[in-house]
């Protein structure tokens, strides 16, 4: 424990003398990240320490949403407050937390539950009819696009949002991520969204080679109206992962970051204005990875971009990338406990490679949600995230924990649930600090929004979780500074999944073997249809551990 102080120890040997409980839930427990007092500091010597505060989850809500994923914030209803629109996987949600004055009051509502928005994965907002409020836009595994009318002001909470699932949209595949941009400038937004094939690719057989698309749709007329939506393919390349509304040169108009899943491949479509039929015209830049420091020869970095976030870290007028990297030496392909957060520096001509910096990693666990934000107040910015329990990460794949209850099998030295932050030196290509808030056996931190949602000048994040059980839902992390040292992370439960300690630096000789290729919430779903494979004769599929 930080401090030196023997008293936790000496208390620890009287109440295991005593029976009242195993050795390892002393160790975890009065060791977690959460309980260790904070080092990191603000400018004037302040401590920085957070407080969660729960938003929408089934304990405050009365309804069992699980697998939150992604999120918006926006002000939907129109009356002046931020409103945080939140997507749960699992139990097939869409809702709306209504703001107020108050960042801890609330107002709870489900906007679509259900096959509309089967396997919900991400949201996008936009005035898709032109009538001033902001539509939604859900991307579903399972597998459609679904569009949501607003209503508009105090309606948005009382009244149901009219919705069409686009039939261009079905059928087809499994829609992963989605955005809404006015790509060609014509006043209109348009849905771009990325369509992945199936819920749970990982890995193809011998047979698949598919190239699936990142697409745009047009939206002319009603977009309730199924005859308004018309596809335009941007890019077919392999199992699409991600679209990022980015205007990475500045010139005006907005182009699109693209990801390719299995090889870990970005793609950026450079936007070229429309032809005279009105088609986008768009130049794919590759994004080539350069190390920023000593490698061997050989050395690859690959990324899939599962979250990106682009940002002027090194103060050159051009955005750079913070997202996940992957690293390979000669002889590999590619490593899973060689990953990290790090930023790439866009280099003057797209065409050239990117360089890449380090920031850290958080291994044995894994990097899925990513924030950047100046946390500290000094000026740079800091980058804040999240992990993805139940994974093995050494053989690229789920560890087959349960996510409804805390799986004895796991320890510190598994992957597990991490909120984490680092602080940038100043100079971003220096070396980063990293800070560990909380460390939970059950728990997935898909996205995190930076706001100052209590007005005290400093920055808050807000996320979203899943993962473990009734205690998925949306969250918000208050930042506090104190004069003294204070625990890193205070809890809003009483009760939550088991906190941890930080992993031994042993942690690969304790990892544990077991390894699925099937994600638990969809373990049901997959043998029913591996049944229905063996019984057409069809080759059955593989899975993906970035749970997507």
């Amino acid at each position: 424990m930080s401090g030196g102080s023997t008293r936790p120890a000496r208390r620890r040997a009287l109440l295991l003398a005593l029976g009242a409980l195993p050795v390892a839930a002393f160790a975890e427990d009065l060791r977690s990240v959460a309980d260790t007092p904070t080092s990191a500091r603000t400018p004037d010597g302040r401590f920085i320490h957070w407080v969660e505060h729960r938003i929408d989850d089934e304990g405050l809500g009365g309804e069992a949403i699980r697998g939150g994923d992604g999120l918006l914030m926006a002000d939907v209803d129109g009356d002046g407050r931020i409103d945080v629109v939140s997507v749960h996987e699992d139990s097939h949600h869409l809702r709306i937390a209504f703001g107020s004055e108050d960042p801890d009051r609330w107002t709870n509502v489900t906007i679509a539950h259900g096959h509309v928005v089967g396997a919900i994965e991400d949201v996008a907002a936009g005035d898709l009819d032109g009538d001033g409020d902001l539509d939604l836009v859900a991307a579903c595994e399972e597998a459609h696009l679904s569009v949501f009318a607003n209503p508009g002001g105090a309606k948005a909470r009382r009244t149901p949002w009219p919705a069409l699932v686009p039939s261009i949209t079905t059928g087809r595949g499994s829609w992963l991520q989605v955005a809404v941009s006015d790509l060609d400038g014509d006043g209109r937004p348009e849905v771009i969204a990325a369509n992945k094939g199936h819920a749970d690719v990982v890995r193809l057989t011998a047979n698949e080679r598919p190239d699936l698309s990142t697409s745009r749709f047009r939206i002319d007329g009603d977009p309730l109206d199924d005859a308004s939506w018309h596809e335009q393919s941007l890019l077919r390349d392999g199992i699409p992962n991600q679209v990022v509304i980015v205007d990475v040169d500045d010139d005006g108009d907005p182009d699109v970051l693209t990801a390719e899943r299995l090889s870990n491949r970005m793609t950026l479509l450079v936007n070229e204005g429309v032809d005279a039929k009105g088609m986008l015209r768009v130049t794919p830049r590759p994004i080539a990875i350069a190390a920023g420091f000593p490698v061997p020869e050989g050395w690859r970095g690959f990324s899939n971009a599962f979250n990106a976030v682009f940002a002027d870290l090194d103060g050159d007028g051009r955005k750079d990338l913070v997202v996940s990297v992957l690293e390979a030496e000669p002889g590999e392909t590619t490593s899973w406990t060689r990953a990290g957060l790090g930023w790439l520096s866009q280099p003057e001509d797209l065409a050239a490679p990117w360089t890449y910096h380090r920031i850290g990693d958080v291994l044995p666990d894994w990097v899925i949600g990513i924030g950047v934000a100046d946390i500290d107040g000094d000026g740079a910015l800091d980058a804040v995230v999240g992990g993805y329990s139940g994974l093995n990460v050494v053989r690229g794949g789920y560890s087959g924990a349960s996510r409804d209850v805390d799986d004895p099998s796991v320890t510190a030295s598994s992957s597990v649930a991490r909120i984490a932050w680092f602080r940038s030196p100043g100079n971003p290509s220096g070396s980063w600090t990293r800070h560990d808030v909380s460390r939970r056996v059950r728990g997935m931190y898909d996205d995190f929004v930076a706001r100052d949602l209590d007005g005290d000048g400093d920055v808050d994040f807000v996320a979203t979780r899943g993962n473990s059980g009734e205690y998925d839902g949306v969250f918000w992390l208050e930042q506090r500074r104190s004069t003294a040292p204070q625990p890193a992370f205070v809890a809003d439960r009483l009760e939550d999944s088991r906190a941890l300690p930080l992993p031994p630096a042993d942690w690969r000789i304790r990892y544990g073997e077991a390894v699925e290729y099937v994600a638990p919430n969809k373990a049901a779903q997959d043998a029913a249809l591996r049944a229905a494979e063996r019984r057409e004769g069809r080759a059955p599929g593989t899975t993906d551990p970035d749970g997507g």
